[in-house]
């Protein structure tokens, strides 16, 4: 299937302080590829992707068991792409598809850094990835061992940069100076949750790092798992994640919540953005999409998806960011009333 016409040239941009350019819409294999997504249609998706200019693809030893990985790796085999024109990147922490005993299976101690990074390469039949992430913190393991230890996957050319997804800044930040200690190299990029209805990390948390260590942002869930597409306003449709019947455990973590007041407080909100996204001549999904990206901290904004259709929906976010003019963005601040507050310090 060939992309449809008229759709927008991708975007790129530098990863953190890097010199590394990572496509602004990157495509992601959480709760997806090698679960409840067909391979065949894994397969369809990443070609819609790379069509349309997506040069980053994000999974991790995690999903689905190692098997997000391993459907990644076929793709690019089968589609014979050339490794240098893709940004490849992984993560490591959950490490139950390595071996049958959890106990260093887990973590980011430097024994399973190692292995754990080896095993994941042999899934995706690569010899290095471009970025490796430290998938959680592990405050049962000192940071000094943490960061040499991902400085020796890059110094033995497994990976080209390390970062961090779902660490505190403190944590970011103490990885910084340890690395500097050291004389290694510290975490250039943070993979945090980001969207309309979560913001504090972001805007408030991180708002230091990006001018003390250039740290870049590739942000996940940038339609809160669906949320913000308008689509579960009046129900779970059948041919949605939540409605799947997937035994993943997030789903089914979530469909516990449907229904509670959470559920409803999101649904309220999406439903008070309809308007604008109408007024601006664009659907919800759109608007979300050029929400995330409007952020000039967000190097790569991740996205799932299960068909092409809505790779190819993704990308219409690069027409629709210049719409979003200061008053646009003023006007969603207020019908959400949820825009951090950030510290500014006088002198």
């Amino acid at each position: 299937m060939a992309p449809p016409e008229g759709l927008p040239k991708m975007q790129y941009r530098f990863l953190g302080r890097s010199g590394l350019q990572v496509s602004a819409i990157s495509l992601g294999g959480w709760l997806t590829y090698g679960g409840h997504v067909e391979n065949e249609n894994t397969f369809a998706c990443m070609k819609a992707a790379y069509d349309v200019g997506i040069n980053f693809f994000d999974c991790a030893e995690g999903y689905s068991g190692g098997e997000s990985e391993r459907v990644m790796g076929e793709a690019i085999k089968k589609f014979k792409w050339k490794r240098n024109d893709l940004v490849i990147s992984t993560k490591i922490y959950w490490g139950a598809a390595n071996g049958e005993n959890p106990v260093n299976n887990v973590g980011l101690s430097r024994k399973h850094i190692v292995e754990g990074v080896n095993a994941s390469l042999e899934r995706l039949g690569l010899d290095y990835v471009d970025l490796i992430y430290a998938h959680r913190p592990d405050r049962n393991t000192p940071i000094e061992e943490t960061v040499r230890a991902f400085n020796h996957i890059i110094n033995t050319g497994k990976a080209f940069y390390w970062g961090t997804s779902e660490w505190d800044a403190d944590e970011i930040a103490t990885a910084w100076r340890v690395a500097d200690k050291l004389g290694l190299i510290g975490p250039i990029m943070e993979q945090p949750c980001y969207n309309m209805l979560a913001r504090d990390k972001v805007e408030k948390e991180f708002a230091h790092l990006y001018e003390e260590i250039g740290l870049g942002l590739t942000t996940f869930s940038p339609l809160k798992q669906g949320f913000l597409t308008g689509k579960y306003n009046d129900g779970i449709p059948s041919d949605s994640r939540l409605g799947s019947g997937s035994n993943d455990a997030f789903i089914q973590m979530m469909n516990k919540k449907v229904g509670d007041e959470s559920w409803k407080k999101d649904i309220a909100n999406v439903r008070k953005l309809a308007p604008i996204a109408e007024k601006l001549g664009i659907s919800q999904a759109t608007l979300a999409y050029a929400w995330v990206l409007s952020n000039k901290n967000v190097s790569s904004a991740i996205t799932g998806a299960s068909r092409p259709e809505q790779v190819y929906e993704s990308v219409k976010a690069f027409d629709a960011v210049g719409k979003l003019t200061p008053e646009v963005l003023k006007g969603i601040d207020d019908v959400l009333g949820n825009k951090p507050a950030v510290f500014t310090r006088r002198f």
